[in-house]
């Protein structure tokens, strides 16, 4: 598939998840097979008045790109400055708007998914970020606000008839959060309505998963979010699927390897004081593994790489 000039293989996307896909983290699900990954969300008011922990937060480094940045905000001149600005200082491969966090801090506000009770201001959002940059602008937005109004495909039109590149959709409504499950008709709605490209969000656990969505859908690729937390390894499981070869789950000491690697890069970065930030990750990898439950209480107490490096040992390769 492909977004303005980015091509892609498979259509393999990281969602953007505030919190959780920092740079240690899309870095792995990359070397996983990830083909595009975007930072968590920024603010654009915080960018127009030139907060220096948003630009940390929105840092694209190499070894991650093709990756797009996005943008929070509902005011098109903001936006656009903040997209332009973005484009200047961090060389994203696309800006992505953010029309779908359901989080009542974002959505109280009028942002992310508060955007879809006014389509007509989703399109204006549109039109000022394409108008300020020179890459492809692409947004990710919900089913709705909630059952009763479901409207997808009326903000989706919007956005593509003001020069939108590329929608991603995640089939449950802003009421929802991330209960119940995704609506998989409301995407292929969706795509049927659009001309450019779909990307099919929600429920995306492992390749079956992946696969059934796209044909539910018709979608153009497909998006991970919570079904990587845990499991970068989903990725090459997919594109497996996707390619029709087998998939060969990495072994204890493979997963091993690259969670010392979270780990270290995470510690490089941010230092050994930040390692509260990773403790909900590493939870995430030893889930269900034998001993997890001590072992979570020990991740708690660490307060450096190396012990975290010999309990982890510990879990995964036991004596």
């Amino acid at each position: 598939m492909k977004i303005g000039n980015l091509n892609f293989r498979n259509g393999l996307f990281l969602a953007p998840l505030a919190g959780v896909t920092d740079h240690p983290f899309r870095r792995l699900c990359v070397r996983c097979g990830a083909e595009y990954v975007t930072t968590e969300m920024i603010s654009a008011k915080a960018i127009r008045y030139g907060d220096l922990k948003t630009w940390r937060l929105g840092r694209i480094y190499d070894d991650e790109r093709p990756a797009a940045v996005q943008l929070f905000g509902s005011e098109p001149e903001i936006m656009a400055y903040a997209a332009s600005e973005c484009e200047r200082r961090l060389s994203p491969a696309s800006v992505d708007i953010n029309m779908g966090c359901p989080m009542p801090k974002i959505y109280n506000n009028g942002d992310g998914s508060a955007l879809m009770k006014n389509p007509a201001l989703c399109g204006e959002l549109v039109a000022a970020v394409k108008s300020a940059v020179s890459v492809p602008v692409t947004v990710k937005i919900r089913a709705g606000i909630d059952a009763e109004h479901i409207n997808a495909v009326d903000v989706a039109l919007e956005c593509e008839k003001n020069g939108a590149d590329c929608v991603y959709v995640h089939g449950r409504t802003r009421e929802q959060l991330y209960s119940g499950s995704s609506d998989p008709t409301v995407i292929a709605a969706v795509k049927a309505a659009l001309k450019i490209p779909v990307v099919a969000n929600g429920d995306v656990t492992d390749a079956a998963s992946a696969t059934a969505l796209l044909e539910k859908t018709g979608a153009d690729g497909v998006m991970v979010a919570r079904g990587a937390m845990g499991n970068p390894w989903i990725f090459s499981e997919i594109a497996a699927a996707l390619e029709h070869r087998p998939y060969t789950p990495p072994t204890a000491d493979e997963r091993l390897s690259l969670i010392k690697e979270h780990i270290a890069v995470h510690i490089a970065e941010k230092g050994e004081r930040a390692l509260p930030e990773l403790r909900k990750h590493l939870s995430w990898y030893i889930h269900g593994l034998p001993g997890s439950a001590a072992a979570r209480a020990e991740i708690n107490k660490a307060t450096t790489g190396q012990e975290l490096y010999s309990l982890l040992a510990r879990v995964f390769l036991p004596q």
